[in-house]
């Protein structure tokens, strides 16, 4: 990015990269709202009228929260992680839009090894986002995720987490709630879970 030194110009750029930050941790926290199975942050990223096409699903973002979560709850876990990111703003204004395009590999576990229950899937978030308002937070209007590749593992293939770990829940007792500073409150008693 190359900035003006120019007050206003600089102005302009300073507002740009708030508004990239921004987006850049609206990825992150949809994902720790999925893995933590915490509906309430995933539905937060998107605006009211939002839609998404996520694999066979196609409808609008309550209708995926719906069926996002009874998908994962066959689960035993699941590992949401974000690799390059590209945002690209549009002019700006009050009301402000941005695609924001992000790589990602996603980890889906189940004991027992049923097929396709130790699915291991590399995918993109194409996201189309808006800004309603100045001041007002950064949400998906419009989530494309595509698939590029996918595989299933093996149950043999996967290692037993040794006793006196610490673990993920997916739940509000996961150690990421523990802290004062984190999106949607802590949990309750600060406890973690160990296996």
């Amino acid at each position: 990015m190359t900035v003006d030194p120019d007050a206003n110009s600089f102005g302009a750029a300073v507002r740009d990269l708030i508004d990239k930050q921004a987006i850049l941790e609206l990825v992150p926290r949809y994902c720790r709202g999925i893995d933590r199975m915490d509906a309430d942050m995933v539905r937060d990223c998107f605006h009211d009228d939002a839609t998404d096409e996520h694999g066979s699903f196609r409808g609008t973002a309550d209708e995926f929260v719906a069926w996002a979560f009874d998908l994962l709850a066959g689960y035993d876990s699941t590992f949401h992680f974000i690799g390059n990111q590209l945002v690209e703003l549009g002019p700006a204004a009050k009301d402000r839009t941005a695609r924001c395009e992000s790589y990602g590999i996603a980890h889906h576990r189940r004991a027992g090894g049923a097929d396709h229950k130790n699915l291991i899937t590399g995918f993109r978030y194409v996201d189309d986002l808006e800004r309603r308002g100045l001041g007002e937070p950064w949400r998906i209007v419009r989530r494309i995720a595509v698939t590029e590749w996918s595989r299933v593992e093996p149950e043999d293939s996967w290692w037993s987490v040794p006793d006196g770990f610490t673990v993920g829940a997916r739940d509000r007792t996961d150690p990421v709630y523990g802290h004062p500073n984190t999106s949607f409150g802590g949990n309750d008693d600060g406890q973690v879970q160990q296996r």
